[in-house]
Order: structure tokens, then C-alpha cells, then sequence
């Protein structure tokens, strides 16, 4: 029942329009009563600011969830949709104060009655002119198309011409950063070489050692020498996990190459899924965890809450609906990886660049639901603290080439980037 009505848009549109109302509140409570905005000038100056801030984030709540689709662009968003919202809440504010509370008083309605009447009227009317004018071009999109082919049915041309299903040997390579996994490196290989085998995959494993201290290196030996398919290389580079995927990626020999986690995080069966994908022509396949089908286990709740609001971030900076740009579980063909090169980050904001790049750059991608479960064993390497100036620059940087050189870096069809096999 409750899955049924949060489907509703109308439903969707009451909470949202609560949840900015709550922030309403609690920001004006904490500039007057912990800023100290005491004086008249001060209280009304915080009354402002609260109501503004609520609108704009109702705008965004409305805009991602209520009225989800339609371009991201700055002109439409923020030349065009932000302002129309407010007159559309403006106006719903006027009918409630100068026609509906006078009336209602003037025929002697409780003062209770009135201000619920009012409040219903006017969610009414701001909901009508947010659907029929702010948001039109995002409610008209159809989201009945699996979320798969959302991508490629709004593609371009361009892009049309590059999802074309790719005939004759495909060999897809596995790359794999390890920093003392020895607890869970071998059952991860192995789970992923039942799943390959089992379709029937042309595979390679490429595992690389980052400066491991533990036992690791010795159980790569062992993996190495039971399949001619897995090998691994110690990273070449400075410790971090940005080196050695960079180290994998200079070092796969296959057609296209999948980024899997090392703690088994990643599901075995959706990596036949990506292979899939990119045996039907896209360039890059990304997976969600946050779309219909998809899933996370044991995500510890500090670390979601910041992956969602890092994501959303991320969305509204470029006007994508693929919500899930900061995972690294992700799959590139090998002349994307040339198309994107050189790559700079060093750390986990390498996660960010690769995707961010390849979208920027114009190659086509699909978005197919994906499973993730925390790890059994081990430590996560992930820091977060260390990690938020250094994913903002990444973001930063691609966000200023894509406004600002031009379609320097763009696909060309003309002119395909190529990538040398390693030997």
C-alpha cells in the first residue's frame, strides 16, 4: 500500500513539499535561537532566508523526484524552471493570504479550518502550475522503457550509430586493485571465474598487488598458476587505489575492461550482465545500485547518506539521471580508456573521472541495475575525510571541460581513438 501511493506524484509532491517545510522551520529555529538573530530587522531577515532556502530545495526535491527527467542544462534549470517555481509558490502564497483566509474569515470559519483550508488550496494550485508549467518537458518524458535503454533512446545520432552489436570474439579483462586482501582475494576470483565460465566468456583477470604487506602477493602466485587466465602485476606506481587501476588499465589485454572490487562487494553474475551490454554496442555500461532491481547489503548508513547527497551533487552539475557516478564498478571498451587518457587521480576519485570523462567525451553508455554487499573480511580502504576536496577536483575539472574547451576532447566518429594491447 505505502510502495503503491509513493508512486504517486501527487503524494510524492505532499511530502516533498513537508520535508521543505521542516527545513523551513528548523533553519529559521536555528538562526534566531543559536545565531542570536534577535532584533526585529534580524528575525524578519531570517524569515526570508528560511523561506527562500525551503523553496529552493523543494525545487530540487519536486525536480529530481516528483518531476524526475527533462535536461539539467543551466538555462532551463536555473534561467528558466527556478524562476518559474517561484511565481507558481508565489502565487499560491497570494491566493492563500489575500483571497482564501480574508473569505473564510469574513464568513466566520474557525481560525483552524481556515488555515487547512488555505494550506490545501494553495498546495493545489502550486502543484497544477509546477505540472503544467515549471516542470512540463520532465513530466512529459515516458519512464516506462527499462532504465537500461534510457541512455541510448536519448542519445543522438552520433550516438545511435555507436550502439551497433559487436560480432566475432570479445574478450573482456577484469581489472582488480588488492591492498592486503589476502582474506579475500581468492574467493573473489574465483567466484568471478565460475560465473564467466559458466556463460561461456572470453576472460582475463588482471589483479593488481598494490603494495601489499600481507599475504596477498602470495595468493595472486597461487591463482596465477592454477588459471592461465588470471595474472597479476605488482603496481608499478606510488600506493593509492587511483595508481593501480591506472597500472590495470595500461596492462589489460582484452577488448574492454570491467573495474571489479577486490572484497567480493561486486556481484559475479552482473559482471556477465556489463559483458552483455557492451556485446550490444554501448562503449561504456555503468551500474546502479539506486534503480529499480538494484541493491546494497550492510551499507554502513553514514557512508550512504554521504554517497547519495555526493551523487546528487554530481547529477545536478552535469543534468544526468544516471545516480550512481561514484561507484567503481563500471565497464569501459578499450578505445574509451584511450579516448579518456591521460587519467590524473591518484586515490578512489578515479572512480568519478573515468565515468565523468567518458560522458563528457560523448560515448554512449548503458544503466543496468547492480547488486552490492559490504565486505565479509578485510578493511575498507576508503577514507572519506581524505577523500572530499580530492573528489571535488576531479568533478570540478571535468565540469570546466565541458563548458569550456570547446568539444576539444569529444568523440569524433570519424577519428577513433585506438589503444594498443598490452603483451
Amino acid at each position: 500500500m505505502l510502495k503503491t501511493l509513493l508512486q504517486k506524484r501527487a503524494v510524492k509532491f505532499l511530502i516533498g513539499g513537508g520535508m521543505a517545510a521542516a527545513f523551513n522551520l528548523l533553519l529559521i529555529h536555528a538562526m534566531i535561537d543559536w545565531l542570536d538573530f534577535s532584533s526585529p530587522f534580524l528575525r524578519n531577515i531570517a524569515n526570508a532566508l528560511s523561506i527562500e532556502l525551503s523553496l529552493v530545495l523543494s525545487f530540487f526535491i519536486y525536480r529530481i523526484w516528483v518531476w524526475p527527467g527533462g535536461s539539467w542544462s543551466f538555462t532551463q534549470v536555473l534561467v528558466r524552471q527556478l524562476p518559474l517555481y517561484h511565481v507558481s509558490a508565489g502565487s499560491a502564497v497570494l491566493l492563500r493570504i489575500l483571497v482564501i483566509f480574508p473569505l473564510l474569515d469574513w464568513l466566520g470559519v474557525n481560525y483552524a479550518i481556515n488555515t487547512l483550508v488555505g494550506v490545501l488550496a494553495s498546495s493545489i494550485l502550486n502543484y497544477v502550475i509546477a505540472d503544467r508549467l515549471v516542470f512540463k518537458e520532465s513530466s512529459a518524458v515516458d519512464f516506462s522503457r527499462p532504465e537500461g535503454l534510457s541512455t541510448v533512446l536519448e542519445a543522438s545520432p552520433s550516438e545511435w550509430r555507436t550502439a551497433k552489436p559487436y560480432s566475432g570474439e570479445f574478450r573482456l579483462s577484469l581489472v582488480i586493485p588488492a591492498h592486503n586482501e589476502e582474506e579475500c582475494i581468492a574467493d573473489t576470483v574465483k567466484g568471478i571465474v565460475c560465473a564467466l565460465e559458466a556463460q561461456g566468456i572470453s576472460y582475463e583477470i588482471l589483479v593488481i598487488n598494490d603494495n601489499s604487506k600481507d599475504r596477498t602477493e602470495e595468493c595472486l602466485k597461487s591463482l596465477s598458476a592454477e588459471n592461465h587466465h588470471v595474472r597479476y602485476l605488482n603496481n608499478t606506481y606510488p600506493n593509492g587505489f587511483g595508481f593501480a587501476i591506472r597500472c590495470g588499465l595500461e596492462n589489460f589485454d582484452g577488448d574492454a575492461v570491467a573495474i571489479v572490487m577486490a572484497d567480493a562487494s561486486d556481484a559475479p553474475e552482473n559482471i556477465v550482465d556489463y559483458y552483455r551490454q557492451l556485446r550490444l554496442g554501448y562503449d561504456c555500461v555503468f551500474g546502479s545500485r539506486f534503480v529499480k532491481d538494484g541493491a546494497v547489503y550492510d551499507y554502513p548508513g553514514y557512508k550512504l547518506a554521504v554517497n547519495r547527497l555526493a551523487n546528487l551533487f554530481i547529477q545536478v552539475l552535469f543534468g544526468l539521471k544516471f545516480n550512481d557516478t561514484t561507484n567503481a564498478f563500471k565497464a569501459y571498451r578499450r578505445e574509451v580508456i584511450a579516448g579518456i587518457s591521460p587519467l590524473i587521480s591518484h586515490h578512489f576519485n578515479l572512480t568519478v573521472e573515468l565515468p565523468l570523462k567518458a560522458m563528457v567525451r560523448g560515448y554512449s553508455y548503458s544503466v543496468i541495475p547492480i547488486t552490492w554487499r559490504n565486505r565479509k573480511a578485510g578493511v575498507s580502504k576508503l577514507k572519506l575525510k581524505e577523500m572530499g576536496s580530492r573528489y571535488l577536483f576531479i568533478v570540478l575539472s571535468i565540469l570546466l571541460e565541458k563548458y569550456l574547451s570547446r568539444g576539444d576532447y569529444v568523440r569524433r566518429n570519424t577519428l577513433q581513438p585506438t589503444l594498443r594491447r598490452a603483451r
